[in-house]
C-alpha cells in the first residue's frame, strides 16, 4: 500500500491544479466585472474634471445657510443601544445647524435600559419623541422604523406642520453640522438623498475595524458613484439617507402602511430599490466639507496632529473591531442583499440594473471562492517547498504547463488582483493618511476571512429558514460610540445649548441676556423666574455645558450628610456636600460650577479637590432650608433664594452682596435678612420686599 503513495500524492496534485483552474477562471470573470466598473469610474471623473466641472460652480456652504429652513425628522431604531444613544444624542444635538427639526427614536417595550435613557434625553430636548414599539424585540430594524413612521405623521397632525423629509439615522451615527442643511436645500425634488457612510479612524493595529474604513472608503467613493450613474438606482445604506415626504407618502399607500419591508434584514437596500420602480429621483450626494481629524503619525509612534481634511459630506461611525461581531454583522448584509434580495427583488429591471443586481449578489459564491483560493495556494507553496527539499519527485505533467491559456489566465489574474490593490490604496490613503493606505493590503486577507464566515451563516441562516421555517430576527450588533477625546466636542454658551434644545427661542434669550447686563443675575435664572424655562431642563443645560454629572437630592441625603462642611459655607456658596458611603468621598450639589477659590477652600478643608455634581437650584435652596429645620422634609419649590431676589429687584449690589456674604455665619449672625440690615448693606423695607416676593412665588408653586 505504502508504495502507492507517490501515485496517490500526484493524482492529488492534479486534481489540485484542475481545481485551480477553475477557481482562476472564476476569478477572472469576477475581475472582469470589477474591472468594468472602475474603468466607468475613472472615465466619468475624467469626463467631470475635464467638462463638467468647468461648465457649473460648486455649491458652497453659505448657499445651503441662506435657504429657509423646512421641517424636518430624524428616525433612529433603537433596540439595546442604551450604552450609546444617549451620547449620540447629545453629539447631534450639539453639532447640527439646524432649528427645525424632531427626532424620533424607537424603542422596544422590554428594553427597560434603553427607555430610560431616551426618557432621561427627553427630559432635555424639546424635539425628541420616543417612540414606543408595542411589542417585545427584537424584530428586525424595518418593524421598528414602521412603528416610527407611523409617529412621525401622528407628530404632523397633532402639531399641524408637515416635515419636508425625514432622515434615516443608526444609533452610533457621528453627523456634521451642515447635514440638515444640505438635505433642507435639496428638499422636495429629490425623493431619496444618500449621504456616503464613512468609519471613524481606527489605530492601524485595529486590523477588523479597519476592513470597513478600507471597504466604505472606496465603495462609497466609488461603486455607489457607478450605480447612480449607470441607472440612478440608489439603495439606502441605512444612515444618511433623506426620503423626502412624497416617496414616503408613496411606499405607505402601497404597503398597508409599513413602508418598510419585514421580510427583509436589509430594509435600506429594498426600499432604494423600491422606490425606483416608482419613478422617485434618488442622489448619491457628494458635497465636499470641512473634517477636524486627530491622527497619530507613522503607525502612532509620531505625533498626534490635528488634521482638516476636505472630504465629502458624510456620516462616520465606529464599525465592530473583533472578529465574530464583524463577520455577523456582514452575515445579515450578505443575508438581506444576495440571498433575500435574489428571492424578493428578483431580477426586473433594465440590463444596466440586472447587471448590478448580479454584482451585488455574486458575493454569496466569491467570498467562499476566494478562501478556496488561499488554501489552494498554501498547498501549492507547500508542495514547491517538499519538490525543493527533494520530498516530493512523483508528478503528471502540469496543465498549467500544457495549457498555456491556463498560465495566461493566472497572469490577467495578478494584473487584475494589482490594480485592485492600488485603488484600495488610493482610495484608503484619500481619508486615513498613508499609514492606513499601506495597511490596506494586509487588509485584504482579514476582509476575505471576515466574509466568508458572513456568507458561512448567511447560507446557514437562509436555507434553516427556507426549509425548517426558522425565524429571521434582528441580529443585534453591539456599537461603539466616540469620547469626548476621540470627539471634539464644542460646550456652547448656555444660551446656544438651550436654543440648540429647542428650550427657549433665541429672542427669549437674548432678551434675557439684555437683562443680565443690567442686573448680576445668572441667564438661566432670569429665564426660569420669566416662566420660559424649567428648572430640570437647565439643570440638565448647565451639567452637559460644564461636562458634570447630576445628582438628585432627597431629605435623607441631606440630613445625613449635615457637619460634612461648615454650615456658613455652604450657605454662602450655596453647596450642600453629599457622601454616598462611609468610605467615599465627599462630593457637591451645586446649581452651577463654583468658582477656583470656593475649591481651594474646599481643597483646604477636606484634603481633596471634591467631584461637582448639578442639582436643580430649589433642591439647593430646600436643601439649606431644612439643615436650619431638620425635622422637616424636603420641600423643592422653584422659589429662587434670597439673595437672587434682591439682585434680580435691583435692591442690592451683586459685589457688596457677595462681600457680606464672605464675613456671613448663620450659627452666630442669625437669619440673613436680619444681617444685611444690620451691616448696611440693604434695608429693613427691601428684605421684607424680598420675603413677600418669595412667599408669592412658593404660594404660586404650590
Amino acid at each position: 500500500m505504502f508504495s502507492f503513495g507517490p501515485y496517490f500524492i500526484a493524482e492529488y496534485y492534479a486534481v489540485l491544479e484542475m481545481v485551480s483552474a477553475a477557481v482562476a477562471i472564476f476569478i477572472l470573470i469576477s475581475s472582469i466585472d470589477d474591472l468594468f466598473v472602475d474603468a466607468w469610474y475613472w472615465t466619468r471623473e475624467a469626463h467631470r474634471a475635464l467638462v463638467i466641472k468647468r461648465r457649473y460652480t460648486p455649491l458652497t456652504p453659505e448657499q445651503l445657510r441662506e435657504r429657509d429652513e423646512q421641517p424636518l425628522a430624524i428616525m433612529i431604531p433603537a433596540w439595546l443601544e442604551y450604552d450609546v444613544i444617549a451620547p449620540m444624542l447629545e453629539n447631534m444635538v450639539s453639532v447640527l445647524d439646524y432649528r427645525q427639526y424632531a427626532i424620533f427614536v424607537g424603542t422596544y417595550i422590554n428594553d427597560a435600559a434603553t427607555i430610560a435613557e431616551v426618557e432621561r434625553m427627553k427630559r432635555r430636548y424639546k424635539q425628541l419623541v420616543r417612540v414606543e414599539v408595542p411589542h417585545d424585540g427584537p424584530t428586525c430594524k424595518a418593524d421598528c422604523l414602521n412603528w416610527v413612521v407611523q409617529a412621525v405623521f401622528l407628530h404632523e397632525q397633532q402639531h399641524d406642520i408637515q416635515f419636508a423629509g425625514v432622515i434615516l439615522h443608526d444609533s452610533e451615527d457621528v453627523l456634521h453640522p451642515l447635514e440638515l442643511k444640505f438635505f433642507n436645500y435639496l428638499l422636495p425634488q429629490i425623493d431619496l438623498i444618500q449621504l456616503p457612510v464613512t468609519s471613524l479612524e481606527r489605530d492601524w493595529y485595529e486590523l477588523i475595524a479597519g476592513v470597513y474604513m478600507d471597504e466604505f472608503a472606496e465603495w462609497h467613493a466609488k461603486d455607489l458613484v457607478v450605480r447612480e450613474s449607470m441607472t440612478s438606482v440608489v439603495p439606502s445604506a441605512g444612515v444618511g439617507t433623506c426620503f423626502s415626504r412624497r416617496a414616503l407618502l408613496a411606499l405607505i399607500a402601497t404597503s398597508n402602511n409599513q413602508p418598510f419591508n419585514t421580510d427583509s434584514l436589509t430594509e435600506d437596500y429594498d426600499i432604494g430599490i423600491r422606490l425606483s420602480r416608482m419613478g422617485m429621483k434618488a442622489i448619491m450626494a457628494r458635497f465636499p466639507v470641512q473634517f477636524q481629524v486627530r491622527r497619530k503619525t507613522w503607525f502612532g509612534y509620531g505625533r498626534v496632529k490635528e488634521v482638516t481634511l476636505m472630504m465629502p459630506l458624510c456620516v462616520r461611525e465606529y464599525f465592530p473591531d473583533t472578529f465574530r461581531a464583524s463577520y455577523r454583522q456582514k452575515a445579515r448584509w450578505t443575508l438581506g442583499i444576495g440571498l433575500q434580495g435574489w428571492s424578493q427583488i428578483g431580477w426586473a429591471g433594465s440590463f444596466a440594473h440586472r447587471y448590478l443586481l448580479l454584482r451585488d449578489r455574486k458575493g454569496i459564491l466569491t467570498s467562499l471562492v476566494a478562501i478556496l483560493a488561499y488554501i489552494l495556494l498554501a498547498q501549492f507553496i507547500l508542495f514547491q517547498a517538499a519538490a525543493g527539499a527533494g520530498w516530493w519527485t512523483n508528478q503528471y505533467p502540469s496543465i498549467f504547463a500544457t495549457e498555456q491559456w491556463l498560465g495566461t489566465i493566472i497572469w490577467l489574474n495578478v494584473i487584475a488582483y494589482s490594480l485592485r490593490v492600488a485603488q484600495r490604496i488610493y482610495f484608503v490613503t484619500r481619508l486615513f493618511g498613508w499609514a492606513h493606505g499601506v495597511m490596506s493590503v494586509p487588509r485584504l486577507v482579514v476582509g476575505n476571512l471576515v466574509n466568508f464566515m458572513a456568507t458561512a451563516r448567511a447560507w446557514k441562516i437562509f436555507l434553516s429558514h427556507y426549509i425548517f421555517g426558522t425565524r429571521i430576527v434582528w441580529d443585534k450588533t453591539m456599537h461603539d460610540f466616540p469620547n469626548a477625546e476621540a470627539l471634539v466636542r464644542d460646550r456652547h454658551r448656555l444660551g446656544e445649548i438651550l436654543i440648540a434644545w429647542q428650550a427657549v427661542d433665541e429672542q427669549a434669550v437674548q432678551s434675557a441676556l439684555d437683562e443680565q447686563t443690567e442686573r448680576a443675575m445668572p441667564l438661566g435664572r432670569i429665564l426660569v423666574s420669566r416662566g420660559l424655562l424649567n428648572e430640570e431642563t437647565l439643570a440638565e443645560a448647565i451639567a452637559f455645558q460644564e461636562d458634570l454629572p447630576r445628582i438628585h437630592l432627597d431629605a435623607e441625603s441631606v440630613r445625613s450628610n449635615v457637619g460634612l462642611l461648615p454650615a456658613d459655607l455652604c450657605l454662602r456658596e450655596h453647596l450642600l456636600p453629599v457622601r454616598a458611603g462611609n468610605d467615599t468621598p465627599i462630593v457637591v450639589a451645586v446649581a452651577g460650577p463654583i468658582s477656583a477659590d470656593v475649591l481651594k477652600k474646599l481643597r483646604s478643608i477636606l484634603g481633596y479637590e471634591p467631584e461637582q455634581r448639578i442639582a436643580r437650584e430649589s433642591e439647593i435652596t430646600a436643601g439649606l432650608l431644612l439643615l436650619q429645620d431638620q425635622t422637616g422634609s424636603l420641600q423643592v419649590h422653584a422659589v429662587p433664594p434670597l439673595g437672587d431676589i434682591l439682585l434680580e429687584r435691583g435692591l442690592v449690589g451683586a459685589g457688596v452682596l457677595a462681600s457680606a456674604l464672605e464675613t456671613y455665619r448663620p450659627d452666630q449672625h442669625g437669619r440673613i435678612g436680619d444681617f444685611l440690615v444690620k451691616e448696611g448693606v440693604v434695608t429693613r423695607d427691601a428684605i421684607h420686599e424680598a420675603v413677600r416676593v418669595q412667599q408669592g412665588l412658593l404660594l404660586e408653586d404650590v
